[in-house]
């Protein structure tokens, strides 16, 4: 739930409290309550990044909104949806890479949410230059955090040995666990892209050679796990979005190419400044028009944002796709 939902479900609240208690006049503790309610939600507007479900209950005097089922109700609603994603990393199997000169060791890792059985679970693979390259990355941002954690070393003989490897395997387990309980290597770019990035370059890579299918193929797969990683930041996803809307608007599937630039534009309502903001807009009205939906309040949004920014040239959303992973 963004900041004006939370804004809006709150002030919902304060009316419900209000229709609750029209036969008595108000009293302080209701208007302290309301008064608490209105700094919370200024405090989250100012400070989108911070959760505060936990203090949610301490935003209402317990007298004036505790009381009832339907407010009690409320609060259940707003943890059930705040709750942390929690993600467990599996490791069930390895292959051996053999590729002209060199000899390497792929390690399929398997990210599942918990509760979820398999239809959230996405799959990757990593071999250990690239686990050796994420603790050394790390380390220069979290060495306090990271002093206490064991990476396995490399041997200069027997590494491609079953006994080897499948110790590795669960080392390397146990340090993507040990990683992801720590909340700001979970929250880091450098955690996320370890987890993210090669896939996302290929389809970026697909995507700038016309092979839109391979690249859609490849960012569906993508951005769920994407999506968990980056749940504090919701705005980190803008870009994949928008590159499946590409995928789909050149693939001439303009109503799933819609469905995913609805997803994009809810994510830039208060980001306008957003790069992708304008271009989303133009691709938006394009497709609304062929479609035949209102695109009517999409121009208005357009010419708005227009009013209130100098006329600097502006890539297409298309434009803008292709140049992301460009190394």
């Amino acid at each position: 739930m963004d900041q004006d939902s939370h804004c809006t479900a709150e002030r919902e609240l304060l009316e419900a409290v209000r229709r609750i208690t029209t036969s008595s006049t108000t009293s302080p503790s209701d208007e302290e309550g309301q008064r608490k309610a209105e700094i919370a939600c200024q405090v989250r507007k100012e400070n989108p990044e911070k959760d505060y479900t936990q203090d949610s209950s301490a935003t209402l005097s317990p007298n004036s909104s505790m009381t009832t089922k339907e407010l009690q109700e409320y609060w259940r609603n707003e943890k059930r949806q705040c709750k942390q994603i929690k993600l467990l990393f599996e490791i069930p199997s390895t292959r051996i890479v053999e590729h002209h000169l060199s000899k390497y060791v792929m390690y399929k890792i398997i990210i599942l949410q918990t509760g979820s059985f398999d239809s959230n679970k996405s799959v990757i693979e990593r071999r250990y230059s690239d686990f050796e390259k994420l603790h050394r990355n790390l380390l220069e941002e979290f060495s306090e955090e990271l002093e206490d954690v064991t990476f396995p070393k490399k041997s200069l003989t027997g590494n491609f040995t079953e006994e080897i490897i499948n110790e590795r395997k669960l080392a390397f387990k146990d340090y993507l666990r040990l990683l992801y309980s720590m909340k700001y290597i979970r929250r880091s770019k450098k955690f996320i892209d370890f987890l993210t990035r090669p896939e996302l370059q290929e389809a970026y890579g697909c995507l700038r050679g016309g092979q839109y299918t391979k690249a859609l193929e490849i960012l569906s797969e993508v951005i769920g796990l994407q999506e968990r990683l980056t749940r504090g930041n919701p705005v980190a996803i803008v870009p994949t979005l928008c590159a499946i809307v590409v995928c789909h608007k050149d693939l001439e599937n303009p109503a799933s190419a819609f469905e995913y630039g609805e997803k994009a534009l809810a994510r830039l309502c208060v980001h306008t400044s957003h790069r992708y903001y304008m271009p989303l807009l133009e691709t938006m009205i394009t497709l609304a028009y062929e479609l035949g939906k209102d695109f009517l309040s999409l121009q208005e949004k357009l010419e708005e944002w227009k009013t209130k920014k100098d006329p600097i040239r502006v890539f297409t959303l298309k434009e803008l796709a292709v140049r992301e992973y460009v190394r």
